[in-house]
């Protein structure tokens, strides 16, 4: 039961994740998320609610006020040991007293078990053409969806085979920064010397930072930033533009590393090797992501 926990945790993290990073805006432009929210007689680990109002440029806004319709999209992540079909249908029930009739659902199941065949044939046969839903099975990796258009979007933006995790890393971006600003500063420098300079020289210093933090994105992107993804069976980790990636199956045991510099890493062992993978700049937490690999391990 633990580690099952443990598991699904690790799952609902991820979505909370790829939402808040806006990896579903295909779905909706979701602004509201909550964790543990109360629907009926069920308690749901992530519920988000948006619309399909464009929040880009100014015409596509406007374009979007008069055409968009301006109902509310819906969606929830129910995580179980076994899902059965009355549950099924009782929280599909509880969403449609709880939203309005015209908003659109989309629910995605994930549990510990394999999918039962009635399941299946529930889900794939759902009639509501406002609801979509996908289940996964953590057991047998096995995925299905409402043979429906919500049902289909799902299943395609959902990819719960494989998780990434990025995160914008303040000290890489500053260093990134202090490139562009020192290179800068060095050729404002040359050009005084040089008597070729008649700038104001705080002004200029105050102007080059604005641009240095502004043109320091490419570079942090290319040099430094760090993106993790991992699927059941492999996982790929880059730095930049250079990539590193391996097998569970190389590897037997997982440990929590802590650098001298005080940064946190979870560590792969294997007789030949270890592999770390650095938690803060991917913006994994450390215990959900150490119980879920090892999760990983133990059932490889």
């Amino acid at each position: 039961m633990c580690y099952m926990s443990q598991e699904l945790g690790f799952i609902a993290d991820m979505m909370e994740e790829r939402l808040a990073k806006g990896n579903l805006r295909w779905l909706a432009n979701f602004t509201e998320i909550y964790r543990d929210f109360a629907l009926g007689d069920f308690i749901i680990p992530i519920y988000a609610m948006g619309s399909l109002t464009e929040k880009g440029f100014f015409l596509s806004r406007i374009f979007s006020a008069f055409v968009t319709p301006k109902y509310k999209i819906h969606f929830l992540l129910y995580t179980s040991t076994e899902l059965s079909v009355k549950s099924l249908r009782k929280l599909i029930l509880s969403c449609k007293r709880k939203f309005d009739a015209d908003d659109w659902i989309f629910i995605t199941f994930v549990q510990r078990k394999p999918l039962e065949k009635n399941v299946k044939h529930a889900v794939l046969n759902l009639a509501d053409e406002k609801v979509g839903v996908a289940a996964y099975s953590i057991a047998s990796k096995s995925e299905i969806s409402s043979d429906n258009v919500l049902g289909r979007a799902l299943k395609k933006r959902l990819k719960l085979t494989e998780a990434k995790f990025d995160a914008i890393n303040t000290a890489d971006y500053l260093k990134s920064v202090a490139i562009i600003f020192s290179l800068g500063t060095l050729s404002l420098v040359a050009l005084l010397f040089l008597g070729l300079s008649g700038l104001n020289m705080p002004l200029s210093l105050l102007i080059l930072l604005a641009l240095s933090i502004l043109a320091a994105y490419p570079i942090y992107k290319r040099r430094y930033h760090t993106v993790f993804s991992l699927s059941s069976k492999e996982f790929k980790l880059w730095k930049g533009g250079n990539l590193a990636e391996g097998r569970w199956s190389d590897y037997s045991d997982v440990s929590i590393h802590i650098s001298p510099q005080q940064e946190t890493f979870i560590r792969l062992h294997s007789r030949e090797q270890t592999f770390d993978i650095p938690l803060s700049k991917v913006g994994l937490s450390r215990k959900e992501a150490y119980n879920a690999i090892k999760q990983i391990l133990k059932e490889k």
